[in-house]
């Protein structure tokens, strides 16, 4: 006989895993408050048959009803494992008795009292597939049942079972039993039938059960059948059972952590070339990375039965858990929890394991979140930056001194002027306003020409303009377009190649906020001299001679230069700014 029949429980003490049903129901019978219909729902395998046949025994039992029954009566007999069954408890399977048909020869059968026990019990398995019709037939049997009648539903699929007969029923429903409640019955069971177990090989036959209690003794029932004389060995359950061994996703993690491209691909090929079925290597894999997650979170995961595993595995989970981290170990889990549902049904199986171990390897090119940090945190374990450093935040930007005073007429020409369209649009001013560093605080650092050139210039001027924005946002708009030409003498000859711009930084000296700008940012004290044109970008500073050679062409007098002077108020600022003239607004 199977282990799931001959180990079949006898009393609701013996049903494993599921104290919040058991409780529950020897209390009514121990009180004698028993319910004229029970729905029992929950996974396969998980004891709602077994609990069914317990109840009928218990409500026919010659001492009953009574939680325990003696066993030794004809009805306890009868409704045994070994039993040959009762006449007044019957069993329908509703997959096969589910029509309107059944179902009303039911209900007049059942107005029939018992042959020779207390209670009529019917016991209607899968109850989910009676059809509409048939449901509708028995609703009124179940929610007025003639007194000799009890009946007890079993389904995996509550929801279906029709709302108006769940209404009539207490509902109880059963749980997958746990990893570590199954490995300890399936212990008792090897025990009493005089077989060896490694308690790693019964930790794989739990997790291969799945929480139901009759999937795992069927597998453990399978293993027995074709073990030698040393009994259930690890080994065995893995060839038998087909799962990933232990060493193999050793390997996989290991490689992994240490970026091992070649181990990670050679792991690959042993899963394919020893038949190993590619889905199970990658289930296998995801159980593996969550033990890693739950060990790193809690370190007394294994203590606690958050991980079930053999100790010599949980010590190597906890040195792998130590040398990875946590955003690399969700993101492989992401990535691997995908690949689950993607190899299924696949054409090429291998194909799809090699490229989600180039995913795992290649963090560079996944651009979320959780690519960016586990690819610094494989800069921390290399060595390239510290933790401190990457995780560090930005020091907060020196606050500028105070810039000096705008003459009044600059300063309402600086808050009238719209900023042209072809600009670009800078970024915004800081909410909260920088406070002026009091002028008695002020070290300015002294200016070292000698060891700057016009590259220096050249290459931190973005930063520059930034600094520039802070002192004018029109200072900021004459410069934004502008080149350092060349430096010498501790003077910096800057280019402006717009006429307008040039005209209008040279005439509302906003040559000294780049000045204060260039010390902010360079630390160096400079001169400014504005020039017209950019003939000469960023490159080793000519002479002087040179520099000025060069800029003879576009510094020449153009002819609308002085018209250019002559123009004021509306026609300047539409000429040179772009602005555009939108008359008086009358009120009233």
């Amino acid at each position: 006989m199977a282990l799931y029949r001959s180990y079949r429980p006898a009393t609701l003490g013996e049903v494993v895993g599921q104290d919040h049903v058991t409780g529950p129901l020897r209390r009514a019978l121990e009180n004698n408050r028993m319910h004229h219909a029970y729905l029992l729902s929950g996974p396969r395998g998980c004891g709602k048959t077994s609990t069914a046949r317990i109840l009928a025994r218990s409500l026919n039992c010659d001492q009953g009803p009574t939680p325990d029954p003696c066993g030794v009566c004809e009805s306890c007999i009868d409704l045994s494992a070994t039993g040959s069954g009762s006449i007044d408890v019957i069993e329908l399977d509703a997959a096969s008795h589910g029509g309107v048909d059944d179902t009303r020869d039911l209900r007049e059968r059942a107005m029939f009292g018992p042959a020779k026990s207390r209670y009529k019990v019917y016991i209607i398995d899968e109850a989910h597939m009676i059809s509409p019709a048939g449901f509708n037939a028995l609703l009124k049997l179940v929610e007025e049942p003639p007194e000799h009648v009890r009946f007890i539903f079993a389904t995996t699929e509550s929801d279906k079972v029709l709302a108006t007969i769940r209404s009539r029923t207490h509902n109880y429903g059963f749980r997958l039993v746990p990893v570590k409640i199954l490995q300890d019955h399936l212990a008792k069971i090897c025990a009493s039938e005089g077989i060896p177990a490694d308690p790693a090989a019964l930790a794989l036959i739990a997790r291969a059960g799945a929480g139901s209690v009759r999937d795992s003794l069927s597998i453990l029932g399978q293993v027995i059948s074709g073990c030698g004389p040393e009994g259930v060995t690890y080994q065995e359950a893995v060839l038998q059972l087909g799962m990933t061994d232990s060493a193999l996703l050793d390997e996989t993690v290991n490689a992994l952590i240490d970026r091992d491209g070649a181990a990670l691909f050679h792991a690959v090929d042993r899963v394919i070339e020893s038949g190993n079925e590619p889905r199970r290597f990658v289930t296998d894999l995801l159980e593996r990375i969550r033990d890693l997650i739950v060990l790193q979170r809690i370190p007394g995961a294994a203590e606690s039965g958050l991980i079930h595993a053999p100790e010599e595995l949980i010590a190597t989970e906890v040195d792998q858990a130590s040398r990875i981290g946590a955003a690399e170990l969700a993101r492989a889990g992401d990535l691997v929890n995908r690949a689950l549902s993607e190899i299924k049904g696949a054409t090429a199986p291998r194909l799809q394991l090699e490229l989600l171990m180039a995913k795992l390897l290649l963090p560079a090119t996944d651009d979320s979140t959780d690519g960016l940090r586990a690819r610094i945190e494989q800069l921390e374990r290399s060595g390239v930056v510290s933790h401190s450093i990457a995780s560090a935040p930005a020091p907060l930007a020196t606050p500028p001194p105070a810039s000096p005073p705008t003459p009044p007429a600059a300063q309402q020409a600086e808050e009238s002027a719209p900023a042209p369209d072809i600009l670009p649009t800078p970024p915004k001013k800081p909410s909260k306003p920088v406070e002026p560093v009091k002028e008695e605080t002020v070290v300015a650092p002294a200016p070292n020409p000698g060891n700057t050139t016009v590259a220096s210039f050249s290459s931190m001027w973005p930063a520059v303009m930034d600094a520039l924005l802070k002192y004018s946002r029109v200072a900021w708009m004459g410069f934004t377009e502008s080149t350092p030409l060349s430096f010498e003498n501790g003077v910096l000859a800057v280019g402006v190649k717009d006429p307008g711009r040039y005209n209008n930084v040279k005439s509302s000296g906003h040559d000294e906020r780049l000045r204060q700008a260039i010390l902010d940012v360079l630390q160096v004290d400079t001169k400014i001299d504005v020039v017209l044109g950019t003939m000469g970008v960023a490159g080793p500073s000519p002479s002087g001679a040179a520099a000025a050679e060069s800029l003879d062409e576009e510094d020449a007098p153009r002819m609308d230069d002085s018209a250019s002077e002559e123009m004021t108020g509306a026609d300047l600022i539409a000429k040179e700014l772009g602005g555009v003239s939108i008359g008086e607004i009358e009120n009233g």
